[in-house]
């Protein structure tokens, strides 16, 4: 075997599973497994092993918690009763999402069509707003729900949603998109806005881009600087255009 994935424990030699993803190796059987679940790692003498079981491990419970698994670069969900083979090449670790959603939604109602990068869904998950991705068509899209809007809107919240463009995230965002339709309440009209049409539901397209002086850097920008855009976009609104412009 190859020394490079295995690690010296107290319980004597393990195979890491982390180490096995870098080096391309498939993990043999009849040994120790050592996997990461969040920061943490852990030991276990079996090469199948259930979500639930993983989560146990962790001190988690699947009532309180959500597993992922990072496979051949992608993040999916493991569920409870979903087994892990520790043998199968192409898993990295894992790692776990708090079941916390808003009255009214749950974790079934909440899409994951695609999986977004690590950073992405750390981004998502430190808003404790619900999100999902959803495949409609060739179009992929992030949906924050809740998303809260400033002062002057006629929506206090809305569905915040965000294109994922081919080639991202090298390739950058662009636009933002509400549902329902935003107008202000002073009646002023806003400008460069559409109607555009999403899983059967209306939303409301602001084309806003960025500019040569604040372009889009590969490897740096990601939701987390694109979706902050939201706020300052829709408060230039009014920089752009103060209420006191409204003609009498």
């Amino acid at each position: 075997m190859n020394e490079e994935i295995i690690i010296i424990t107290p319980e004597g030699e393990v195979i890491d599973i982390e180490l096995c993803f870098k080096h391309g190796h498939q993990p043999q059987h009849g040994h120790k497994y050592r996997y990461k679940v969040d920061h943490e790692y852990y030991i276990t003498h079996h090469h199948i092993m259930t979500g639930a079981q993983i989560l146990e491990k962790a001190g988690k419970t699947p009532a309180e918690y959500m597993l992922r698994q990072k496979i051949h670069g992608n993040w999916v969900t493991i569920e409870p009763n979903q087994e892990v083979d520790f043998t199968a090449k192409g898993i990295e670790k894992f790692k776990t999402i708090k079941n916390e959603h808003t009255e009214g939604e749950s974790e079934e109602s909440l899409k994951r069509d695609f999986s977004l990068p690590e950073e992405d869904e750390e981004y998502l998950n430190s808003l404790k707003l619900p999100w999902e991705t959803v495949q409609d068509g060739q179009a992929q899209w992030v949906l924050i729900h809740s998303y809260t809007i400033p002062t002057g809107y006629n929506k206090e919240r809305v569905l915040l949603g965000v294109r994922i463009t081919p080639n991202y995230p090298d390739a950058q965002l662009d636009m933002l998109y509400f549902s329902p339709a935003l107008s202000r309440t002073d009646g002023i009209a806003i400008g460069a806005v559409s109607p555009l049409t999403i899983t059967g539901v209306g939303f409301q397209q602001w084309s806003r881009h960025r500019t040569a002086g604040n372009p889009w850097r590969p490897g740096v920008d990601n939701l987390s600087t694109h979706v902050p855009l939201a706020e300052m976009w829709l408060k230039q609104e009014f920089i752009k255009k103060p209420a006191h412009d409204l003609r009498a």
